[in-house]
């Protein structure tokens, strides 16, 4: 379910910044693609976690997949060249907005719903890997759909790229029907503002979970480079949308390859160093990006960015599956997308926003080198999580 529902959004996020772009030349719509996204992925977060930890996730699941093809169908409309006459030019960009603004909405419950899933159809001591198999069949699908994406694009065009997505979110709906039911564990005695702020204030007494979410959450925000590949791709790479799916496809490609390598050699002997060592790697990757004027060489560092934050997911994966008691999953994994599931989308508005009063190229050499900025500060104010192993995280009863 995962893959199919994965290859499918990230085709659609590479071909629908394409199309934008290529409409408006506007760097600043790709920053809003970002925002429309990030604002109700976290302006209701929370409630998505609590309505996960208290709901049956199967059925929580189906809906979810439902809207966001009631938003693929919509914007596979809205983009047909047969559908000119029917819909006047000066809507179709409002429109994709509306229906980006949607799938934010169906991601503030998505995450919450399959992160409990997830937590309950293993062992708590497989989670190390069983975290990194879950994130490599992810990265996999994120390799494959930008690649899927731009190509199907940049040959057939963007109309049969989104029928292609359609058959695949189908899919993904079809596998979610035949997933057991999962029942909640938790039972609201409280209202719900309490059972809310019980999440939070778990996660923020947890100084482990604070500084792992928070760095990813300035790390990526500044390090947005991703959002500006339709830039690169277009005006300066010169490398089209099929160089677009290409260049979206190699960071995952370096991620999925790192994951498969973690199978087998673990990053978790000491998970907070090695945590801020592939932070660092990923702020040195996106300043050789910025910098770099061949498209080989620029494949290389992205290949390297993915492939440092790969391993910074899987420990940060790792560490919030073991801190995280099983009645408060829902909620916890909500704070964490407020800090990280949108990151991405808030770091893209923050790139392109950048890109738009500083210039492309010295936008994202200032995010990489603001990530590095706050990898340095994280290492002086947790010195004391760098030597602990994983078994010396305290897992609660």
């Amino acid at each position: 379910m995962r893959f199919f529902f994965t290859f499918a959004y990230q085709a659609q996020a590479v071909i629908i910044s394409f199309y934008i772009y290529s409409l408006t030349h506007n760097k600043f719509d790709l920053a809003l693609i970002g925002l429309f996204e990030a604002i109700p992925a976290v302006g209701i977060a929370l409630y998505g976690g609590y309505v996960a930890d208290k709901s049956e996730k199967r059925r929580m699941l189906l809906v979810i997949s439902a809207l966001v093809i009631f938003a693929s169908i919509v914007m596979f409309l809205a983009t047909m060249q047969s559908m000119s006459p029917y819909l006047h030019k000066s809507w179709i960009i409002p429109t994709l907005f509306l229906m980006i603004f949607l799938n934010g909405v169906a991601r503030a419950f998505y995450g919450p719903a399959t992160f409990t899933i997830y937590a309950h159809s293993i062992p708590q001591e497989l989670y190390p890997n069983g975290s990194t198999w879950s994130s490599s069949s992810w990265q996999t699908a994120a390799i494959l759909g930008p690649a899927a994406g731009g190509l199907i694009y940049g040959f057939y065009g963007i109309t049969v790229a989104f029928i292609v997505i359609i058959i695949f979110l189908l899919i993904s709906i079809g596998i979610i029907y035949f997933l057991k039911p999962y029942p909640p564990i938790f039972i609201p005695k409280e209202n719900i503002w309490k059972s809310l702020r019980e999440g939070i204030d778990f996660v923020f007494d947890s100084k482990m979970l604070v500084w792992a979410m928070s760095l990813d959450l300035f790390s990526v925000f500044f390090g947005g480079a991703v959002a500006m590949l339709p830039v690169f791709a277009h005006d300066i790479l010169k490398v089209g949308s099929q160089g677009l799916g290409v260049m979206r496809a190699m960071s995952s490609l370096g991620a999925v390859l790192t994951m498969l390598a973690m199978t087998r050699f673990s990053p978790m002997g000491r998970p907070w160093r090695n945590l801020l060592i592939a932070v660092t790697g990923f702020g040195v990757s996106i300043i050789c990006f910025g910098i770099s004027r061949s498209f080989y060489l620029s494949l290389f560092f992205l290949f390297t960015e993915g492939a440092f934050d790969s391993i910074s997911v899987i420990i940060r994966g790792t560490i919030m599956q073991i801190l995280t008691p099983d009645h408060m999953r829902g909620r916890v994994s909500a704070v964490n997308s407020m800090f990280i599931g949108s990151s991405n989308e808030i770091g893209a508005f923050e790139s392109g926003t950048a890109a738009t009063l500083m210039g492309t190229v010295p936008s994202v050499i200032f995010g990489g080198s603001m990530t590095l900025l706050i990898v340095s500060i994280t290492y002086l104010k947790t010195k004391k999580l760098i030597p602990l192993s994983l078994n010396q995280i305290q897992t609660p009863r």
